[in-house]
């Protein structure tokens, strides 16, 4: 998969763009695209040896800030970065690890909206590196077909155990129920606190961000606000 050319990618080319530059963005909220950017090669080394590789690297960073690797507290913490990375919190990067989805016939004539809301999810900020910790409500209205309640939480979960930007999450969640369910009357809001803003920088402890997605008969006021009546119940 080819990387677009996008504003971020000029930008840390060193490169200027409508007279802006990399030291200029700071800590501005930056949304390139729907995909998450990655490398053509991506996926050309295994995950063992990508464990390998943070693994040492991350040891170096853990040196260069003055870290004794030989402590017994600190010696295993390489790994276990490593570890957690590939296998845990950015597992969402990988194709491979999608949920499948097996769709059902909606056999009880069901044809109001659904909802499958609170649920909890953990990210990262692909700024800083640090958790986006918040909760998604996720509605449909079947064209047909339906899908089981525990998959819903499954795509969710998938999408954010990556690098994220929370308008990115929002839509890339939206869209592959679009195309799973096979309809637009699809609707995802979320609403999360970013550790980014939390625990450095600005330091606001008390906000958080809410997202929104409204797709087919989900994109008018009468259908939002029962939405909203639902996630508020």
């Amino acid at each position: 998969m080819k990387q677009p050319e996008t504003l971020l990618n000029t930008l840390l080319n060193g490169n200027q763009l409508n007279g802006i530059t990399e030291h200029e963005i700071g800590d501005d909220h930056l949304y390139t695209g729907l995909e998450t950017p990655l490398r053509e090669d991506a996926f050309n080394l295994s995950d063992t040896k990508k464990k390998e590789e943070i693994s040492y690297l991350f040891g170096e960073i853990m040196k260069v800030m003055g870290l004794d690797l030989n402590d017994d507290s600190l010696k295993g913490t390489p790994k276990r970065v490593a570890k957690m990375y590939i296998d845990e919190i950015f597992s969402g990067l990988n194709p491979t690890n999608k949920p499948k989805i097996a769709l059902f016939d909606n056999k009880y004539q069901y044809n109001q909206m659904l909802v499958e809301k609170n649920i909890t999810f953990y990210s990262n900020c692909e700024h800083h590196f640090v958790p986006i910790i918040g909760k998604a409500h996720v509605a449909y209205i079947s064209s047909g077909k339906v899908i089981g309640l525990s998959k819903i939480n499954r795509i969710v979960q998938y999408y954010a155990k990556r690098p994220q930007v929370q308008e990115r999450l929002t839509n890339q969640i939206a869209k592959d129920f679009v195309e799973i369910l096979g309809t637009e009357n699809v609707a995802v809001i979320i609403d999360a606190k970013h550790l980014c803003v939390s625990s450095r920088g600005i330091q606001d402890d008390t906000s958080s961000t809410v997202t929104s997605y409204y797709g087919g008969v989900f994109n008018s006021p009468s259908k939002i606000a029962e939405l909203q009546n639902n996630i508020n119940t």
